[in-house]
Formats: structure tokens, C-alpha cells, sequence
């Protein structure tokens, strides 16, 4: 049990080895005795006990000092904590009712005129809101072009009729693009990546559009090549980009994968 022990730093007790090694040379000198050690010790600590009780019992039987300067200091700022508390309620106290006849005013006179604001918003026939988008329609409106068959109600129905058409065609036509980042690994690692890297770019294709690149090493010494693209959905498919780079750079690279896909 005294083996863990023997890995502690700290001396513990420190003050109690040292007493008992210093009786033990003055046993060991002569100059005193076991009895007379042991019979000094207890008197003395039975000695200091009793005067540590008899100090205990006067502290607690002696009466507070009522007309002492110190406890005419602690009523003194008692008394100054006490008026300084009174004084912040009454303010706070008025705070509050002055808020709360604030109040009762503000709600008693939005009751009293909710009433007449009422009135005036109901008389009046909600306003329709104009379309936006039918400014055109609303042209082709404006006349009866079908109540007669004029030449000048012809030409300027085919004119705003071309108007309108032409105005359609201007409209942006929003063109779905995807973010690919492809994975292309090598036979092994003689394959020179730069020659690899400059045949994949060579890939021209309307609505693909190559960007940054970077080798990334995979074990063994074999790098693979990972080359961002943009391409546009509905002109380029990623599958086929797949199939043509294994295809045409059989000799050189080993396969294609996709690491990222993200619509733009």
C-alpha cells in the first residue's frame, strides 16, 4: 500500500517530521526525557486550548458599545443609506405614475379616434391596382380596331402589333449554367501531366469554358489532375465531356470523374 508513495514529490506533514526529529535528538542528546516531553506538550496545548475558550466566552458575553465612535460611524451611514433609498423610490414612484398617466392618455385618445378614421376609409370604393405587365394589352385596347375595315385601323393594328412582338423578343432569356470540377488520374506516374492538362484544354465546345487547375498528389508518386469548368446545360453534357477526354487521351489518361457539381 505505501508503494504509490513513492511516487509523491510533496512532503506532507512537513512540520510534524520536523518536531519529532528534533525530540528525537534531544532524547537521544540528553537533555530532556520522554515523560517530560510528553507532559510539556500536554500542558501546553491543554494550556492554549482553555485560554482560546476563555477568549470565546468574553467575546460573546461583552456587551456592544453603544456610545463607541465606531458604532456611531455605522448609524451615521446607515442612516445616510437609508434616506438615500427613500428618496430614490419617491422619484422612481413618480417615474411610474407619471408613465402611467401617459399611457391611459395615449389609449384613450387612439379608442376615441379609431372610430372617425374608420369612417372615411369605408365610404371610399378600394382603388384597383394598374397590371404592370399589360401596359401593352391595355394599347391594343384602347381602340375598337375590329369595328371597322379601314386602312388606317389595319395599319395601326400591325403596328402595335409589331411593337408588342418586338418588345416580347427583348426580354433577357436566363441561360442555366453548372460549375464541374472533374477528376482526371493517369495510367501511373510517368504520365506527363502538362502534356495531359494541355491536351483536356484543347477540348473546344460552344457553351464549356475551362478555368484554374492543380495537381493533386493520390500515393505512390501518381498525381491527378483536378481542372474546374463552366458549362452551359443545355449545350454541354457532362457525361459526354467525360466519355470524349477517356477517349481521346486513352494513352495518357485512365479515367475522368466528377468531384464538385453545382448549378450557377
Amino acid at each position: 500500500m505505501a508503494n504509490p508513495l513513492l511516487l509523491e514529490n510533496v512532503w506532507l506533514q512537513q512540520q510534524k517530521f520536523e518536531d519529532a526529529e528534533r525530540l528525537y535528538q534531544q532524547l537521544k542528546a540528553g537533555t530532556t526525557s520522554a515523560s517530560q516531553t510528553n507532559t510539556e506538550n500536554k500542558c501546553t496545548l491543554a494550556g492554549e486550548i482553555a485560554q482560546v475558550r476563555q477568549d470565546i466566552q468574553s467575546a460573546l458575553n461583552k456587551p456592544p458599545l453603544q456610545g463607541s465612535p465606531a458604532s456611531g460611524v455605522v448609524d451615521a451611514a446607515v442612516m445616510k443609506r437609508l434616506e438615500a433609498l427613500e428618496k430614490e423610490n419617491k422619484e422612481l414612484r413618480k417615474i411610474t405614475d407619471d408613465l402611467r398617466a401617459l399611457i391611459l392618455t395615449v389609449r384613450s385618445s387612439v379608442e376615441g379616434g379609431a372610430a372617425p378614421a374608420s369612417a372615411p376609409a369605408s365610404s371610399a370604393p378600394p382603388k384597383k391596382p394598374a397590371p404592370a405587365d399589360d401596359d401593352d394589352d391595355d394599347d391594343l385596347d384602347d381602340e375598337d380596331l375590329f369595328g371597322s375595315d379601314d386602312e388606317e385601323t389595319k395599319a395601326i393594328k400591325e403596328k402595335r402589333l409589331a411593337a408588342y412582338a418586338e418588345k416580347k423578343a427583348k426580354k433577357p432569356v436566363i441561360i442555366a449554367k453548372s460549375s464541374v470540377l472533374l477528376d482526371v488520374k493517369p495510367w501511373d506516374d510517368e504520365t506527363d501531366m502538362v502534356e495531359l492538362e494541355k491536351k483536356v484544354r484543347s477540348i473546344e465546345q460552344d457553351g464549356l469554358l475551362w478555368g484554374a487547375s492543380k495537381l493533386i498528389e493520390v500515393g505512390y508518386g501518381i498525381k491527378k489532375l483536378q481542372i474546374m469548368s463552366v458549362i452551359e446545360d443545355d449545350k454541354v453534357s457532362v457525361d459526354d465531356l467525360q466519355e470524349k477526354i477517356t477517349t481521346d487521351f486513352e494513352d495518357l489518361c485512365q479515367s475522368v470523374d466528377v468531384a464538385a457539381f453545382n448549378k450557377i
